[in-house]
């Protein structure tokens, strides 16, 4: 979905009036909380089966699924969102670009074999550099648009000339049965379902270097996370449990996610293969976000940095910010630090 300045600019205006009051309904009654997340097997949706943000958090959460990052950004800058999850950096370096105070609290995971590129047999497509002219089905503006970029930037493949054709992951299926799509660009579930259609992986993202990688974070509004520190911290203690429960209790964590995805236990076990998981404690340590100064050396920050270099070099996004320090919190994550 791609907003434009002046809708972004229209809902920062609403945010600016309204989050301060929205952790809160009544004094009197509990917070409440509303959680967006993206489909994906991870440790994220143990903490949800489990009841571990309610706990947590001590609040009245609820829960909002959708279909990309960037159809989220607009519930987070309008404040209906108090947390978005299982979301790619792309999305939120736009949302920065264009002068949303979006902030990192939490890093779930890096992809390593759980999103890439995945053709057709028949397409004759072998490598990256015969995508050329090609069609290949991608969330524009997702993580997809980074990565696309840059594998063609490696292969010295013009952006321009591959055909992208923007639709949501769900659709990507019935594209590939039709024939509409010679390739997609995309995650989990729908990676492992075009695999097992039969399709071949050109490009996965263990392919990308930790400081242009392809990570999974949770987001929230920097202004609202500074007004709420405890919901956050609440927050970061959930999903450092789910992790744990992942690590300690495999297989009841992973029907946990095979139920609430709507997939087998075998299709959560290899979807959840293809990612390297972080945990609460991770999260300072200088492999994911650091601390203090190590801040900007991070892979987090650097992948700001560097998919927002991408993103621009292919319009979509005006300007580089001059900096992502307002943008990576992991002061909220130290009380899990060992």
């Amino acid at each position: 979905m791609k907003r434009t300045q002046s809708a972004l600019t229209a809902l920062l205006t609403l945010f600016a009036a309204s989050y301060f009051t929205s952790g809160v309904t009544q004094a009197e009654e509990k917070p409440h909380v509303i959680i967006g997340y993206e489909e994906a097997i991870d440790p994220f949706m143990v903490s949800m089966a489990e009841h571990m943000f309610e706990r947590n958090m001590n609040a009245d959460v609820q829960y909002k699924m959708f279909s990309s990052g960037p159809a989220a950004m607009a519930a987070l800058a309008s404040n209906s969102l108090s947390f978005m999850c299982v979301i790619g950096i792309p999305p939120v370096v736009t949302a920065i670009a264009q002068g949303l105070p979006m902030t990192i609290v939490y890093n779930q995971e890096r992809y390593i074999d759980a999103a890439g590129i995945v053709v057709k047999p028949e397409s004759g497509i072998k490598d990256v550099s015969a995508l050329q002219g090609k069609k290949i089905a991608i969330v524009a503006g997702s993580q997809a648009s980074f990565e696309l970029a840059t594998f063609l930037a490696e292969a010295h493949v013009p952006y321009s000339s591959v055909t992208q054709i923007n639709m949501a992951p769900p659709q990507m299926r019935t594209s590939w049965v039709t024939g509409a799509i010679d390739a997609a660009i995309v995650w989990d579930p729908v990676f492992t379902t075009l695999r097992e259609a039969g399709g071949k992986v050109i490009k996965n993202d263990g392919d990308l270097p930790r400081e242009a990688s392809s990570y999974n974070v949770c987001i929230a509004n920097a202004g609202w996370a500074k007004a709420h520190p405890a919901l956050v911290r609440g927050f970061v203690a959930a999903m450092d449990q789910g992790y744990q429960m992942t690590m300690k209790e495999r297989d009841k964590a992973v029907a946990d996610m095979a139920r609430v995805m709507g997939v087998t236990v075998p299709v959560a076990q290899s979807e959840l293969a293809g990612y390297e998981l972080f945990s609460g404690a991770d999260q300072t340590t200088p492999k994911v976000m650091g601390r203090g100064t190590g801040v900007t050396s991070s892979p987090t920050y650097k992948t700001l940095v560097n998919t927002a270099k991408v993103l621009n070099s292919i319009g979509r996004i005006q300007s580089v910010p001059v900096s992502f320090e307002k943008n990576v919190a992991p002061q909220y994550t130290e009380f899990l630090a060992h």
